[in-house]
């Protein structure tokens, strides 16, 4: 990465990054325990988002929900130059306790209608309020004013936008990737095996895996499993045992969801709650 900086502010957090040469191999599959704001500067790319497939063009805003995987997908060795703000619900709740402005992120299937064209949002100085949230001489107590302001002028029109859109944009699943992304979601915590799942549309296990990871830059297991482990962690937070979450997002045992849990967030689930 040629540029990058961050600002973690508690609930909010801002990034403007720049790859001259990005390697597609560098990107990978993620999920964040908040809600997010992708803005498409350059590049020749696209986004994954759930097992669909977004063209990037400049201009173009993604949004995310809590636990709704994403990952970019370079296709050229382009400039590639993006801003993101990433925030929690209970940033919101403060002003919006019914979650009014977040209609967006979660009255819609996982995966559809997360991207808004320029001619969405006519009007709105995307491009500015990204470059004036992330300015060098702000300092935190600036930044977090301007962010704070930025973001539920985003919520606002993001909001008008939708509901111009209507139900017709939020369809379920089309392509056979994204029905197959679907169905793992929709049988996330039961006994699931990636045999049984190409069983289930008729493909053989390399195939399935195949589809799978081309769909959501990850393979079947290890998508499975990174969404469990955020899932147990979010359960965790609100106030569930660490063996019960984990229990309830389909790990088999307490010591298999340990070991998967210290690998991949580096911590052990008590700790990680302290």
């Amino acid at each position: 990465m040629d540029f990058q900086s961050d600002y973690e502010l508690g609930d909010l957090y801002a990034r403007h990054a720049v790859d001259e040469h990005p390697d597609d191999r560098t990107f990978f599959m993620h999920i964040h325990e908040r809600c997010e704001f992708f803005y498409f500067v350059s590049g020749k790319a696209e986004y994954l988002v759930e097992g669909a497939r977004y063209p990037l063009e400049p201009g173009d805003l993604m949004i995310m929900s809590p636990l709704e995987s994403h990952r970019t997908r370079i296709l050229e060795d382009r400039r590639y130059e993006r801003y993101v703000l990433n925030f929690s619900v209970s940033a919101v709740e403060k002003i919006d306790p019914e979650h009014r402005l977040l209609k967006p992120f979660f009255d819609r299937p996982a995966g559809r209608g997360n991207l808004y064209r320029p001619s969405e949002l006519p009007g709105v100085p995307l491009a500015q309020n990204f470059c004036a949230m992330c300015g060098e001489r702000l300092d935190d107590y600036e930044r977090r004013i301007k962010i704070t302001a930025c973001l539920y002028f985003f919520l606002e029109q993001l909001g008008e936008a939708y509901t111009k859109r209507g139900a017709a944009e939020y369809q379920p699943p089309e392509s056979l990737a994204e029905q197959m992304v679907a169905y793992v979601n929709a049988h996330l915590y039961s006994e699931l095996s990636v045999p049984l799942l190409a069983e289930q549309f008729l493909l053989s296990v390399s195939q399935f895996g195949k589809i799978f990871k081309q769909a959501t830059g990850a393979a079947p297991w290890e998508y499975i499993t990174i969404k469990r482990l955020n899932a147990a962690r979010e359960k965790m937070r609100a106030g569930t045992a660490a063996q019960r979450a984990g229990e309830s997002c389909g790990f088999r045992d307490y010591s298999t969801f340990y070991r998967a849990y210290v690998k991949y967030f580096g911590c052990a689930p008590k700790d990680d709650m302290r």
